[in-house]
C-alpha cells in the first residue's frame, strides 16, 4: 500500500487511545504501523536528509493535530491519553479523521490561524485553498506551524522538568539574550528556588550598569494580577527599576493591565513567548535541516 498521509493516520491513532490508558509515542508508531500494515522497506523509508523516517514524521504531526484539537492529552512529553471530547468523537463512528473534523473545534482553528500572516484572509476561514499561492507563501505558512508545533513541545517538556531546571533554562535563555554576563557571573545572583520558578537579580547588560529582577513562575494555571502587584512590591523593596516575569503559562488581561500601569518597568514573557525565545536563542532545540531560498542578483548580468 502506499504511505499513509497523516490524515489517514488520525482515526488509527484514536482509536489505539480508546482504552482510556497511557500510551507511549514510541509504542504507537509501532502498532499504528502493524495497524496500517506496513511493509519494511514503508516503516524506515527517510527523507531526502536521512534523518527521520516519513511515517515517523506523519505520525507525530498525526498528534499534534489531535492534541491541538484537544481529542488527546499529553500526560509527560511523549505519552497520550484520549479526551472525553476524543470519546465523542469515536462515538459518531467517522470514516476518518482530516482537516475538515478537525476544523469543527475552536483550538483547533486557532492554531491553524496562528501560523498564516496576519494580513492574510485566508486566516479567516476553515480551510484555506493553498492553489492561489505561490511556494514562498506556502513555505512560510507550514515554517510558521512548525514553530507553533515544536513551541508546544517545549511547553510540554518544560512541565515534566524539575524547578532547578527551570531555573538554568531561565538561565541560559537569558544569557543567550545578552544579559548577565558570563554564566558564573549571572549564576551568583540567580538562583533562589522555591516550588515553582525562580526569583533573583541579573544584569542587564555585560558592563552591570543596571540590573533587572527577575520572576519565573513554572504554572499551568494564568497569572493574575495579585502576582504582579506583588512582583512590583518586591521591585520597591528591592530599589529595582525593571522586572521581568517569566510563565510557562498565560498572563489573564488583569495582570497585564496592572503591568501596563507603571510603563515599561515590566516585561511580561508568557509560555508562548518563552517558547519562541528559545527556539529564536536555540535553547533546548537543535536545528534538524537548513533550507537556503535564493533569488536571481539582478547586478551580476548588468554588463558594463
Amino acid at each position: 500500500m502506499a504511505m499513509p498521509t497523516y490524515e489517514e493516520i488520525m482515526l488509527p491513532f484514536l482509536r489505539r487511545l480508546a482504552d482510556g490508558q497511557v500510551h507511549s509515542f514510541k509504542e504507537l508508531n509501532q502498532v499504528l504501523a502493524d495497524d496500517l500494515q506496513l511493509d519494511e522497506e514503508e516503516r524506515i523509508r527517510q527523507f531526502p536528509s536521512g534523518l527521520q523516517s516519513i511515517f515517523y514524521n506523519r505520525v507525530g504531526w498525526a498528534r499534534t493535530y489531535l492534541k491541538k484539537a484537544l481529542l488527546i492529552e499529553a500526560i509527560v512529553a511523549g505519552q497520550f491519553r484520549i479526551t472525553e471530547r476524543g470519546r465523542e468523537l469515536l462515538a459518531q463512528k467517522p470514516p476518518r479523521i482530516d482537516n475538515h473534523v478537525l476544523s469543527q473545534y475552536p483550538e483547533y482553528r486557532e492554531f491553524k490561524q496562528l501560523a498564516r500572516p496576519k494580513n492574510d484572509p485566508a486566516a479567516a476561514v476553515n480551510e484555506s485553498n493553498e492553489t492561489d499561492k505561490t511556494p514562498l507563501e506556502i513555505m512560510h505558512t507550514y515554517y510558521q506551524e512548525l514553530r507553533n508545533a515544536l513551541a508546544d513541545e517545549l511547553l510540554q517538556q518544560i512541565a515534566d522538568q524539575s524547578p532547578k531546571f527551570f531555573e538554568r533554562l531561565v538561565l541560559d535563555l537569558l544569557l543567550k539574550m545578552g544579559y548577565g554576563g558570563s554564566r558564573e557571573d549571572a549564576a551568583q545572583v540567580v538562583g533562589k528556588s522555591g516550588d515553582e520558578g525562580i526569583d533573583g537579580i541579573i544584569k542587564e547588560d555585560r558592563l552591570g550598569l543596571d540590573v533587572i529582577y527577575v520572576q519565573a513562575k513554572r504554572w499551568k494555571n494564568s497569572v493574575g494580577s495579585p502576582e504582579i502587584q506583588g512582583f512590583i512590591g518586591a521591585l520597591q523593596l528591592k530599589g529595582a527599576q525593571k522586572g521581568i516575569f517569566i510563565t510557562t503559562s498565560t498572563f489573564t488581561a488583569a495582570a497585564r493591565d496592572v503591568a501596563n500601569r507603571i510603563g515599561n518597568r515590566i516585561v511580561l514573557m508568557d509560555g508562548l513567548q518563552l517558547a519562541q525565545l528559545m527556539i529564536d536563542y536555540g535553547v533546548g532545540v537543535a536545528t534538524e535541516i537548513t533550507y537556503e531560498i535564493k533569488r536571481i542578483d539582478s547586478d551580476y548580468f548588468l554588463e558594463g
